[in-house]
């Protein structure tokens, strides 16, 4: 029996992708739930996971090649024999593989090369397959339990630059290196271009003094990790609220055009911006104004760990209200940040620098950090956005409002 594997249905939004890499060739066997391929489409890259034990009889699509939704790209005969080493494991349907002599452990080869990326220790998992195969879901499992990886907000990890391309030195030559852009690059340059050409784009400019709230996250860090089972106090939650809270009161800054109609949206999908290797990509954390700060580090940790190995899914992109990027963690001092269309507007948070400011007529340091907002003039008026910038600075500044919504 064979069985077609074909590329998911792709969403309204994305055409096409791209099948950047074949994990398998023809001829090789392949065990049920082990990678196949990846597509790269304009967002996000997509893992393709073979449904069945077997072996690749046919390659439909080769790497560099476009797809489509729900194309196949190849086909796998089931039930057949697994090599490992000197050993040959038969059971029709399901393969299992024995690892070393005498049976000690039994693991499939997805489980097997999980544990070995993940430095797993195959002999202390215990396997819930038949016979006691160890399964990819068992090393999963076995992970969390033995490795607990913390949980930083966005707002506070760096993400690591992406690696330079390094060219040979060959002294009296100037070389060069022509390289196609990647899909999500290409996208990225494109959607940018059109937030600039499409929109009356302008940008106004405050700032904030973060020490009530760095004051706040020193005083109760310890209590609400344990409270929140290790989840880090960060500054992305305060200003996630605060966004929200103050588009509650200026719902134009909420709203998207359409055609010749203004969209009020009457509930608040916030973007969140996540460097790549690969690219900036804004996955949404949704309903913000029903989630707690705990929930939102949660997710906006998740995402950036998902988006730093290339496995947000496409729905986790998809619509937004309003957007915050986060050019501080990278050092950026000031910058007007690009909208995200169909989105009216785009908050842009900055590096934390202490700076002398004066108050109650007295010049104190405080740690103090520059606000961007960029808007469609098309939508919203310059005092409204003034005005909306200064409600959030005063949230951030007297955090007691967020919570009590005032």
């Amino acid at each position: 029996m064979t069985t077609e594997i074909k590329t998911p249905a792709f969403p309204e939004s994305i055409s096409e992708g791209e099948l950047t890499k074949w994990y398998k060739k023809e001829g090789e066997q392949v065990d049920r739930d082990e990678l196949l391929a990846d597509i790269e489409t304009e967002k996000t890259t997509l893992e393709i996971p073979s449904p069945i034990s077997g072996t690749i009889i046919k390659i439909a699509k080769q790497e560099g090649e476009t797809v489509g939704g729900s194309e196949l790209i190849a086909v796998v005969a089931e039930g057949t024999t697994v090599l490992d080493g000197d050993e040959r494991v038969e059971h029709g349907k399901e393969t299992e593989i024995d690892q070393g002599r005498g049976g000690q452990t039994i693991a499939s080869p997805s489980a097997r090369k999980l544990a070995q990326e993940k430095g797993i220790d195959l002999t202390k998992v215990t396997g819930t397959g038949r016979r006691g195969l160890i399964t990819k879901e068992d090393v999963l499992t076995s992970t969390q339990q033995t490795r607990v990886e913390p949980k930083v907000p966005q707002a506070e990890k760096v993400p690591s630059q992406p690696p330079a391309f390094e060219m040979p030195e060959e002294e009296g030559e100037r070389i060069e290196r022509r390289v196609p852009m990647s899909r999500l690059r290409t996208t990225i340059a494109k959607r940018l271009v059109e937030a600039q050409h499409n929109a009356a784009m302008l940008t106004t400019f405050n700032e904030v003094n973060m020490q009530p709230i760095i004051r706040m996250r020193k005083q109760y860090q310890e209590e609400f990790q344990k409270v929140h089972h290790g989840t880090k106090l960060g500054f992305m939650s305060f200003f996630v609220r605060a966004s929200v809270e103050a588009l509650k009161r200026f719902p134009l800054v909420n709203a998207s055009i359409d055609s010749n109609d203004i969209l009020y949206h009457g509930y608040y999908d916030i973007g969140v911006a996540v460097s790549t290797e690969r690219g900036l990509v804004v996955p949404v954390v949704r309903n913000a104004d029903t989630l707690g700060l705990a929930q939102i580090e949660d997710q906006i940790a998740k995402f950036g760990k998902q988006a730093r190995e290339g496995k947000l899914a496409i729905e986790d992109m998809q619509g937004g209200t309003f957007t915050i990027s986060n050019g501080g963690v990278f050092g950026s001092l000031l910058s007007t940040p690009i909208l995200n269309p169909p989105q009216t507007a785009i908050l842009g948070m900055h590096k934390i620098e202490e700076r002398p400011i004066v108050e109650q007529g007295e010049i104190v340091i405080r740690p103090m950090m520059y606000l961007a907002l960029s808007y469609d003039h098309r939508l919203i008026d310059g005092a409204e956005a003034v005005r909306f910038l200064v409600s959030i600075k005063g949230m951030l500044e007297d955090p007691a409002r967020i919570l009590l919504e005032l």
